[in-house]
């Protein structure tokens, strides 16, 4: 249009819907921890820690052990990761923290005992491929590990990433949290001025929430074994997290 090519934005002829083709599919409790059952130590805890905060994947993979803040029971976000690259947070509702509740941090620390990168610069879900220095692939992760774990598990759903954060609405809506919470914890940029403005930490509210999807969701009893990480340093593999 610039250089007279065009008299018209041809674009502008094009009829758009905002309305979803299809409803996401979202994981009930029991299909949740059938999927947990068939999935190794790496990915049962990325799941496990997906579905039980609503983190997107660029979030969840960006975490490193320093994020994780035992003693306030918060997550803190800082920033996201996106094909090997990191940037900052899109919003500032997404900058907000996470409740960090008991049960989920007693699979953290069970985590971080057996991860061979495991001090407080570290990824918590670092490639051993990539000696440490980048998070796991999300697709990779998801086409060789969780789809076929649901496969196994009988879970017909089509499952992405997304579908934990789905999910993790879908839980504190149905366990009685209001509108507002469940955007608190969603962490969307559309929240009421009132919430933008005042509920910058972890509320009551929002820990109640967050506590009661972790304790619908209990973490498989399955016995821990030190997993085999090729070309990881031994006294990395072997260090015993102290948070």
């Amino acid at each position: 249009m610039r250089w007279e090519f065009f008299s018209h934005n041809p674009i502008t002829l094009v009829r758009q819907s905002a309305k979803r083709e299809r409803v996401p599919d979202v994981l009930t409790v029991e299909e949740i921890g059938k999927l947990l059952s068939e999935l190794p130590d790496t990915w049962r805890t990325a799941v496990y820690v997906a579905v039980t905060t609503g983190l997107r994947v660029s979030e969840l993979l960006a975490l490193k052990w320093a994020d994780v803040n035992f003693t306030a029971g918060e997550i803190l976000l800082s920033r996201g990761i996106v094909r090997q690259h990191i940037g900052i947070m899109k919003t500032e509702a997404s900058r907000k923290p996470v409740p960090l509740d008991a049960g989920l941090a007693d699979v953290l620390t069970g985590w971080r005992g057996i991860c061979p990168y495991n001090q407080d610069g570290d990824y918590i879900f670092a490639s051993p491929d990539k000696h440490g220095q980048q998070p796991y692939w999300p697709n990779a992760a998801m086409e060789k590990h969780i789809r076929p774990a649901a496969l196994r598990a009988g879970i017909k759903k089509r499952i992405g990433w997304h579908t934990m954060r789905h999910t993790f609405g879908t839980l504190v809506n149905s366990e009685g949290a209001d509108v507002a919470t469940t955007q608190a914890l969603m962490r969307h940029a559309n929240a009421s001025i009132t919430m933008d403005k005042y509920v910058q930490a972890v509320t009551p509210a929002k820990r109640t929430a967050h506590s009661r999807v972790v304790q619908l969701i209990p973490f498989p009893e399955i016995a821990r074994e030190q997993t085999s990480f090729p070309n990881v340093p031994t006294r990395l593999t072997n260090t015993v997290a102290t948070a």
